[in-house]
């Protein structure tokens, strides 16, 4: 009934994720809504998207999703709103999480940064073909392992793990308060219903 008539191809709903038709406030609103209404207690939802979001801090992109999933489910959160806090980690939030994580993680190595992370990876990047990632994978990416994979995970880590309660207790609050009057709105309902019964 809700579906839409038309279907959106892959660049619609590419374009309408990083920038909402509707408005960035209506689409937060959206978001709100939809993970208040998700079955779980507030303690699981929230812990959930508190994962999604601390591994988006993580250099594993590609496997944010499944790392997520796996955290939510160790620490009995909600694997649906894990995967819905990963979108924390996006085309718009990794250039700047990408640079923060990695200069924490060379300044705890005590490391000396040349260039910007940015530049750094294109450099990397740049410098070897498909042909040879294929064919000597560990000797193409040994010196991004090294020198940027390694701060970026420690820095990660750190970021990732301190902001998960910050990620956790708004959450948990909205679900609460939600679930809360929601059920206040069942009960005057059925209050209603009795006192019609009963006339």
């Amino acid at each position: 009934m809700f579906k839409r008539r038309k279907k959106q191809s892959f660049f619609s709903r590419l374009r309408e994720f990083l920038w909402p038709s509707s408005g960035w406030r209506r689409a937060a609103s959206y978001m709100h809504h939809r993970i208040a209404r998700i079955d779980g207690t507030p303690y699981a939802i929230a812990a959930g998207f508190a994962s999604g979001a601390s591994i988006s801090f993580t250099p594993f992109v590609g496997f944010h999703f499944i790392l997520a999933g796996i955290i939510a489910w160790i620490i009995r959160g909600n694997i649906f709103t894990s995967a819905i806090g990963t979108a924390i980690g996006n085309p718009w939030t990794f250039p700047f999480i990408w640079a923060v994580t990695y200069n924490l993680g060379i300044n705890i190595l005590g490391w000396e940064a040349t260039d910007d992370i940015i530049t750094k990876m294109d450099e990397m990047f740049s410098s070897f073909t498909i042909v040879d990632l294929v064919s000597e994978p560990l000797l193409v990416l040994g010196p991004f392992l090294e020198t940027v994979f390694v701060p970026m995970l420690i820095g990660g880590i750190i970021i990732g793990a301190s902001l998960w309660i910050v990620f956790y207790w708004p959450i948990f609050k909205l679900v609460s308060q939600y679930k809360i009057n929601r059920l206040k709105r069942r009960q005057r309902r059925q209050r209603k219903l009795e006192a019609k019964e009963n006339e």
